[in-house]
C-alpha cells in the first residue's frame, strides 16, 4: 500500500478513520439485538453462505474479467439486514460475508480491507437512517401505509448506495491516471445490476419478516443472477477493446450498422470519422509499449470525453480509432473532427519510459478523415474505406489536419 501514491494513501488512511467513526455511532445508537434479531441474522448469513459457495468460481472469472467496477450481488443479503436487523448486526453480517470472500478475492490486503469498510459504513449508516425514520410493522401495514414504508426503504437504499459511491468511486477517481465515468462508477449496466440487486434485498427482507422459510428461494435466485451476470460479462467482452475500453471493431460495426439503417430510413444523414494518430511508432520506440497503450488509453477517453452519448466511439486497430456521428452533416461533421483534433492535442499523458521513470508524453497530433453519408458512400463499408482515404490525403497533406472525402466520380 505504502507504494501507492500519497494522495491515495492518504484518501484511504483518511475515510477509513472516518469509518471508525461512523462504527462507534453505530454502536452508540443501535438498539440490543433481540432472539428474533439473531435468527434472523442466522437465516440471513446462510442464505449469503450458499450464495457465496455456489457462485465462488463464476465470481473468480468475473473479477479477472473485470476492469473496474465489480457487482457481486451481495447486496441481496446484506440491504435487508440494514431494514431488518439493528445496524450492529448488519455490520456483523457484513463482516461474516467478507471473511468467506478473502479466500476468492486474490487482491492486495488493504483492497479488501478498504472495501470491506465501505461495505459495513454503508450497511450501518443505512440501518440508522431506517430505524431513525420510525418504520412500522410490516405485518400490520395497510394499503396506504405501504406507501410510506416503500418511500423509507428507498431512502435507506440512497443512503446504502450512495456511501459505496462515495467510497469506492472516491477511491478509484485517485487511484486512476485518468478517471473516467466508467471507471470510477461502472458501466450503465454495472449499474442496473446494482439497481436490481439491491430491489432483491428490499424483497428477502419482506420475506424475512413474512414468511421467513422462502428467503430459501433468493438463495437460487442470486445464483441465477450470478450467472446471468457473467454471461452479460463475455457478451461485453466480446465486442470491447481491452485497452481503451471502447468498441472493438465488431461491437462498432455492429452499432454502427443499426445507426445506419435508423438514419436511412428517417432520410437524415451521418458522418464517420476515422482518427489516426500521428507518429504513433515514435512513442512505442522512445517511451517503450506501456506508454503506447497509456497514449492510447487517454485518447480514448478523450474521444468518448468530446462526444455525444448517442455516437459510436470504437478502436478500428492500431493507433486507428472509428467514429460515428448520427444526424451530423458536412458541417457539424467538421466542427467535430476539428473539437477532437483540438483535444487529442492538448492531452498531456503521465506514464512511464523504458526504464520505469515517471514521464509526460504530449504535444501529439491527429490526422483525420470525414465521409458523409449519403454524399460520399451510401453503405458503412464504402463511408469506412472514403474515410480512410481522407485519412492518408490528410497525412500526405502534412498529419494533424482534417481532411474530407472526395465524391464518388
Amino acid at each position: 500500500m505504502w507504494r501507492r501514491p500519497r494522495r491515495f494513501v492518504v484518501l484511504l488512511v483518511v475515510l477509513e478513520l472516518v469509518a471508525l467513526v461512523g462504527f462507534a455511532v453505530t454502536w452508540a445508537y443501535s438498539p440490543v439485538p433481540t432472539g428474533t434479531d439473531w435468527l434472523r441474522l442466522a437465516i440471513l448469513a446462510a442464505g449469503a453462505t450458499v450464495h457465496i459457495q455456489l457462485t465462488q468460481r463464476q465470481e473468480e472469472r468475473r473479477r479477472n474479467r473485470a476492469g473496474t467496477v465489480l457487482i457481486d450481488l451481495i447486496a441481496v443479503w446484506v440491504f435487508p439486514a440494514t431494514l431488518v436487523l439493528p445496524a450492529t448486526l448488519a455490520v456483523l453480517l457484513v463482516v461474516l460475508i467478507r471473511l468467506q470472500r478473502w479466500f476468492t478475492a486474490r487482491r492486495p490486503a488493504h483492497n479488501f480491507v478498504y472495501s470491506s469498510v465501505s461495505h459495513a459504513l454503508a450497511a450501518a449508516l443505512a440501518g440508522l437512517t431506517y430505524a431513525a425514520t420510525d418504520p412500522g410493522d410490516w405485518t400490520a401495514v395497510s394499503a396506504v401505509g405501504s406507501l410510506r414504508e416503500f418511500g423509507l426503504i428507498l431512502v435507506a437504499a440512497l443512503v446504502y448506495e450512495g456511501v459505496q459511491v462515495l467510497y469506492v468511486g472516491g477511491i478509484l477517481a485517485v487511484a486512476s491516471r485518468r478517471p473516467t465515468s466508467r471507471t470510477v462508477l461502472g458501466s450503465r449496466a454495472d449499474n442496473v445490476l446494482e439497481l436490481i440487486t439491491t430491489g432483491l434485498g428490499a424483497v428477502t427482507a419482506v420475506l424475512l419478516v413474512t414468511l421467513p422459510p422462502a428467503v430459501a428461494v433468493m438463495a437460487v435466485v442470486t445464483v441465477v443472477f450470478n450467472r446471468l451476470a457473467e454471461l452479460d460479462q463475455l457478451q461485453d467482452d466480446v465486442v470491447t477493446d481491452p485497452k481503451t475500453g471502447l468498441l472493438n471493431m465488431r461491437g462498432w460495426t455492429e452499432s454502427a450498422e443499426r445507426a445506419l439503417n435508423r438514419v436511412r430510413r428517417a432520410g437524415g444523414t451521418l458522418a464517420v470519422l476515422m482518427v489516426d494518430l500521428d507518429h504513433f511508432k515514435w512513442i512505442n520506440d522512445t517511451f517503450g509499449h506501456p506508454a503506447g497503450d497509456d497514449v492510447l488509453a487517454a485518447t480514448a477517453a478523450a474521444l468518448t470525453g468530446v462526444t455525444r452519448p448517442s455516437d459510436v466511439v470504437g478502436r478500428f486497430g492500431g493507433e486507428e480509432f472509428l467514429l460515428l456521428l448520427p444526424e451530423a452533416d458536412t458541417a457539424a461533421a467538421e466542427r467535430a473532427a476539428e473539437r477532437i483534433r483540438t483535444a487529442i492535442g492538448d492531452l498531456r499523458i503521465e506514464t512511464t519510459d523504458k526504464r520505469g521513470a515517471r514521464t509526460t508524453v504530449g504535444r501529439r497530433t491527429a490526422s483525420l478523415g470525414v465521409a458523409v453519408f449519403p454524399r460520399h458512400a451510401d453503405s458503412l463499408e464504402g463511408l469506412m474505406q472514403a474515410a480512410d482515404t481522407a485519412v492518408y490525403e490528410a497525412k500526405e497533406g502534412g498529419r494533424d489536419r482534417v481532411a474530407f472525402a472526395r465524391p464518388p466520380g
